[in-house]
Protein backbone atom coordinates (compact mmCIF):
# COMPACT_ATOMS: atom_id res chain seq x y z
CA UNK A 1 0.00 0.00 0.00
CA UNK A 2 2.51 2.88 0.80
CA UNK A 3 5.76 0.74 -0.88
CA UNK A 4 5.79 3.68 -3.64
CA UNK A 5 4.03 6.35 -1.32
CA UNK A 6 5.44 9.40 -1.67
CA UNK A 7 4.70 12.63 1.18
CA UNK A 8 5.06 15.12 -2.00
CA UNK A 9 3.43 13.39 -4.69
CA UNK A 10 0.70 11.68 -2.99
CA UNK A 11 -0.91 13.43 -0.37
CA UNK A 12 -4.01 15.67 -1.98
CA UNK A 13 -5.52 17.61 0.56
CA UNK A 14 -5.59 18.30 5.10
CA UNK A 15 -8.80 19.06 6.36
CA UNK A 16 -9.76 19.60 9.90
CA UNK A 17 -12.29 17.33 10.83
CA UNK A 18 -15.55 18.46 12.59
CA UNK A 19 -16.21 17.49 16.24
CA UNK A 20 -18.90 15.26 15.18
CA UNK A 21 -16.91 13.44 12.95
CA UNK A 22 -13.78 13.34 15.30
CA UNK A 23 -16.30 11.54 18.00
CA UNK A 24 -17.50 8.88 15.05
CA UNK A 25 -13.99 8.51 14.37
CA UNK A 26 -12.95 7.68 18.12
CA UNK A 27 -16.23 5.15 18.72
CA UNK A 28 -15.02 3.31 15.56
CA UNK A 29 -11.33 2.95 16.91
CA UNK A 30 -12.30 1.61 20.45
CA UNK A 31 -15.73 -0.61 18.86
CA UNK A 32 -12.26 -2.11 16.83
CA UNK A 33 -9.51 -1.63 19.63
CA UNK A 34 -11.17 -2.33 23.03
CA UNK A 35 -7.75 -2.83 24.47
CA UNK A 36 -7.27 1.19 23.79
CA UNK A 37 -9.91 2.34 26.11
CA UNK A 38 -7.56 3.59 28.68
CA UNK A 39 -5.33 5.00 26.62
CA UNK A 40 -7.46 6.62 23.77
CA UNK A 41 -7.26 10.17 25.27
CA UNK A 42 -3.27 9.79 25.32
CA UNK A 43 -3.68 8.94 21.78
CA UNK A 44 -6.84 11.28 20.44
CA UNK A 45 -7.80 13.76 22.97
CA UNK A 46 -11.62 15.04 23.23
CA UNK A 47 -10.45 18.59 23.31
CA UNK A 48 -7.43 17.97 20.76
CA UNK A 49 -8.22 19.10 17.01
CA UNK A 50 -7.38 16.57 14.60
CA UNK A 51 -6.71 16.30 10.76
CA UNK A 52 -7.75 13.96 7.81
CA UNK A 53 -4.92 13.48 5.02
CA UNK A 54 -6.49 12.54 2.30
CA UNK A 55 -3.93 10.87 -0.22
CA UNK A 56 -3.87 9.12 -3.55
CA UNK A 57 -5.58 5.84 -4.15
CA UNK A 58 -8.30 5.99 -1.62
CA UNK A 59 -5.79 6.04 1.54
CA UNK A 60 -6.97 8.25 4.54
CA UNK A 61 -4.24 9.20 7.59
CA UNK A 62 -5.34 10.76 10.96
CA UNK A 63 -3.13 13.19 12.16
CA UNK A 64 -2.95 14.63 15.36
CA UNK A 65 -2.29 17.94 16.49
CA UNK A 66 1.29 17.93 17.20
CA UNK A 67 1.08 16.62 13.30
CA UNK A 68 1.82 12.65 14.31
CA UNK A 69 0.33 10.61 11.88
CA UNK A 70 -1.86 7.95 14.13
CA UNK A 71 -4.12 5.75 12.26
CA UNK A 72 -4.67 4.88 8.05
CA UNK A 73 -7.07 2.96 6.01
CA UNK A 74 -7.78 2.92 2.42
CA UNK A 75 -10.91 2.95 0.71
CA UNK A 76 -13.53 2.89 4.12
CA UNK A 77 -11.83 0.20 5.19
CA UNK A 78 -10.22 -0.72 9.01
CA UNK A 79 -8.80 2.15 10.81
CA UNK A 80 -5.10 0.49 11.48
CA UNK A 81 -2.25 2.13 13.80
CA UNK A 82 0.71 3.51 11.93
CA UNK A 83 4.21 1.32 13.05
CA UNK A 84 4.94 4.75 15.34
CA UNK A 85 1.95 4.32 17.15
CA UNK A 86 1.95 0.95 17.57
CA UNK A 87 5.23 1.06 18.70
CA UNK A 88 4.22 3.20 22.12
CA UNK A 89 1.25 1.24 22.89
CA UNK A 90 2.21 -2.29 20.78
CA UNK A 91 -0.07 -4.24 23.44
CA UNK A 92 -3.91 -3.36 21.65
CA UNK A 93 -3.19 -5.89 18.38
CA UNK A 94 -2.81 -9.41 17.84
CA UNK A 95 0.71 -10.07 17.17
CA UNK A 96 1.64 -12.83 14.36
CA UNK A 97 5.39 -13.67 14.56
CA UNK A 98 7.62 -14.98 11.96
CA UNK A 99 10.82 -16.79 12.07
CA UNK A 100 13.73 -14.84 11.07
CA UNK A 101 14.26 -16.34 7.52
CA UNK A 102 10.84 -14.10 6.81
CA UNK A 103 11.88 -10.62 7.79
CA UNK A 104 13.78 -9.84 4.66
CA UNK A 105 11.05 -10.35 2.99
CA UNK A 106 8.39 -8.49 5.45
CA UNK A 107 10.88 -5.33 5.44
CA UNK A 108 10.83 -5.56 1.38
CA UNK A 109 6.79 -5.17 1.43
CA UNK A 110 6.09 -8.70 1.13
CA UNK A 111 2.74 -10.50 1.87
CA UNK A 112 3.17 -12.63 5.02
CA UNK A 113 3.25 -16.91 3.78
CA UNK A 114 1.26 -19.33 5.97
CA UNK A 115 4.66 -21.26 6.47
CA UNK A 116 6.36 -18.31 7.71
CA UNK A 117 4.10 -18.05 10.52
CA UNK A 118 3.77 -21.81 11.17
CA UNK A 119 7.65 -22.75 10.81
CA UNK A 120 9.68 -23.15 14.11
CA UNK A 121 10.94 -19.42 15.69
CA UNK A 122 7.21 -18.54 14.36
CA UNK A 123 4.09 -18.08 16.66
CA UNK A 124 0.38 -17.21 15.96
CA UNK A 125 -1.66 -15.35 18.42
CA UNK A 126 -5.63 -16.37 17.63
CA UNK A 127 -7.49 -13.89 15.35
CA UNK A 128 -10.02 -14.73 12.93
CA UNK A 129 -10.07 -13.81 9.28
CA UNK A 130 -10.41 -9.75 8.31
CA UNK A 131 -8.72 -8.80 11.36
CA UNK A 132 -5.99 -6.33 12.09
CA UNK A 133 -2.82 -7.75 13.30
CA UNK A 134 1.04 -6.32 13.80
CA UNK A 135 3.52 -8.69 12.64
CA UNK A 136 6.73 -9.55 15.36
CA UNK A 137 9.90 -10.89 14.42
CA UNK A 138 11.84 -14.05 16.00
CA UNK A 139 13.99 -12.15 18.40
CA UNK A 140 13.07 -8.71 17.92
CA UNK A 141 11.11 -6.56 20.06
CA UNK A 142 9.22 -4.09 18.05
CA UNK A 143 6.50 -4.67 15.38
CA UNK A 144 8.35 -4.36 11.93
CA UNK A 145 4.41 -4.42 9.99
CA UNK A 146 0.79 -4.01 10.11
CA UNK A 147 -1.32 -6.16 7.93
CA UNK A 148 -4.61 -7.86 7.70
CA UNK A 149 -5.09 -11.55 8.42
CA UNK A 150 -6.23 -13.65 5.03
CA UNK A 151 -7.23 -16.79 6.93
CA UNK A 152 -7.89 -17.13 10.72
CA UNK A 153 -4.97 -18.71 12.21
CA UNK A 154 -6.86 -21.64 12.47
CA UNK A 155 -7.14 -22.06 9.05
CA UNK A 156 -3.65 -20.75 8.33
CA UNK A 157 -2.10 -23.39 10.95
CA UNK A 158 -3.95 -25.99 8.58
CA UNK A 159 -3.90 -25.27 5.12
CA UNK A 160 0.29 -23.63 5.27
CA UNK A 161 0.46 -22.72 2.11
CA UNK A 162 -0.53 -18.87 0.88
CA UNK A 163 -0.49 -15.72 1.80
CA UNK A 164 -1.87 -15.91 5.84
CA UNK A 165 -1.53 -12.06 6.50
CA UNK A 166 -1.55 -9.12 4.10
CA UNK A 167 0.76 -6.55 4.76
CA UNK A 168 -0.52 -3.18 4.69
CA UNK A 169 2.86 -0.90 6.51
CA UNK A 170 5.97 -2.07 7.34
CA UNK A 171 9.04 -0.34 8.31
CA UNK A 172 10.78 2.14 6.59
CA UNK A 173 7.78 2.65 3.69
CA UNK A 174 6.40 5.57 2.28
CA UNK A 175 4.21 5.83 5.60
CA UNK A 176 7.12 5.52 7.73
CA UNK A 177 9.29 8.11 6.23
CA UNK A 178 6.55 10.54 6.42
CA UNK A 179 7.01 13.76 8.43
CA UNK A 180 4.87 15.13 10.76
CA UNK A 181 1.98 17.07 9.08
CA UNK A 182 1.34 20.76 10.62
Amino acid sequence: MFKKFDEKDSVSSVQQLKSSVQKGIRTKLLESYPLLDKYIDQILPKKDNFKLVKCHDHIEIIVNSAGELLFFRQREGNWMPTLKLLHKFPFFLPLQQVDKGAIKFVLSGANIMCPGLTSKGARMTPAEKGIVVAIMAEGKQHALAVGTTTLSTEDIAKVNKGIGVENCHYLNDGLWQMKAVK
